[in-house]
């Protein structure tokens, strides 16, 4: 019998990417989405959807019951669904820390919990490495987040581990990129323009992943990981900020000038930035914390076996991940 899928979020980029592979996995999907979500990445007529309302404990359970009685529950439940930015540092911990902890205690107040719920952090939450030896991040390493954001990722990890008898596996993927990504296609529109900016004069090194080999691992790991189970995951290469911009020149075919702009001019613009945006409730794409975490020097990662383990290798070099996401910008009318 086929097995029954929730995936929250499932509208969002990865998200969608995430149900693309439930389907070829052969999994009877259900896309966990709110009221009025965009569905357009979601237009197979394979999906079946699960409404829900995360604000609202009451809701979820009586959805979850109803699910149970009539479906017999669901096997696995991927919760992807968050924020990365928002206008109040509160709206953090009221989506991913307190949504989550709602979504749980629905699950366990209907009866039925799934083989595996596994719940989708983020490399935040374990702060940046050390920037002298750019020794890769490990599981291992105590967890000291600098932003907001991986601290309500962080909190929402600790309650769900709390919860005694829960088969929760821990996936914190590194920076992710691929098409339906807004964030990176900054840097592309930038370097398409001729210009190709760093921040400051410092090296830094960064871990990488591809949303399509992101998606492949957590369905690997869903069938394979123990509960209690915390992931680190990246393509197991090293990259500093010159290979990515590298990449997108050589597959926009431009050339751009780099520049490398200075810190302390940068932060006093981001800043009043900032607070302009939390006055008028519309955040910046980069607000103080989130330059904190980019100016960062280490944020390689250690996957450790993980990739062995599952016996699978990442499907995408860079320059291919790179290529497959402009093209699909360009399809999209992103870039033109």
């Amino acid at each position: 019998m086929r097995k029954k899928i929730l995936i929250t979020g499932a509208s969002g980029f990865i998200g969608s990417f995430l149900a693309e592979e439930a389907l070829l996995e052969g999994y009877v999907l259900y896309a966990g989405v709110r009221e009025g979500s965009s569905r357009q990445y979601l237009m197979s007529q394979a999906i079946r959807f699960f409404p829900m309302d995360l604000s609202s404990e009451e809701s979820l359970t009586r959805g979850f019951i109803n699910f149970n009685q009539q479906e017999g529950g669901f096997d696995y439940i991927i919760h992807n669904a968050g924020i990365t930015r928002e206008a109040q540092s509160g709206d953090f911990y009221r989506v991913n820390d307190h949504y989550t902890r709602n979504l749980a205690s629905a699950i366990l107040s209907a009866g039925k919990l799934p083989e595996k719920f596994i719940f989708i952090s983020s490399l935040a939450v374990k702060g940046p490495g050390d920037p002298v030896l750019f020794t890769p991040i490990r599981p291992s390493d105590p967890d000291q987040p600098v932003s907001t954001y991986a601290r309500s990722k962080l909190a929402a990890e600790k309650y769900l581990q709390s919860l005694e008898g829960f088969p929760l596996v821990i996936v914190r993927p590194t920076a992710v990129y691929g098409p339906r990504d807004r964030d990176f296609l900054t840097f592309f529109r930038i370097i398409q323009k001729g210009i190709e900016p760093y921040t400051g004069w410092k090296k830094q090194m960064i871990s990488l992943i591809y949303v399509k080999d992101l998606a492949r691992l957590v369905f690997r790991i869903v069938e394979r990981a123990p509960a209690g189970s915390v992931y680190l995951i990246g393509d197991q290469q090293a990259y500093r900020q010159e290979d990515i911009g590298a990449a997108i020149k050589k597959v926009l075919g431009r050339k751009a000038l780099r520049i490398r702009l200075p810190l302390v001019p940068l932060r006093a613009l981001i800043w009043c930035t900032d607070t302009l945006g939390s006055l008028f409730g519309h955040p910046p794409f980069l607000n103080r914390e989130k330059f904190l975490e980019m100016t960062a020097s280490n944020w390689l990662c250690h996957t450790g076996s993980l990739w062995q383990d599952m016996d699978m290798v990442p499907g995408y070099s860079l320059e291919s991940g790179i290529r497959e996401t402009a093209d699909w910008y360009r399809q999209q009318g992103w870039l033109s």
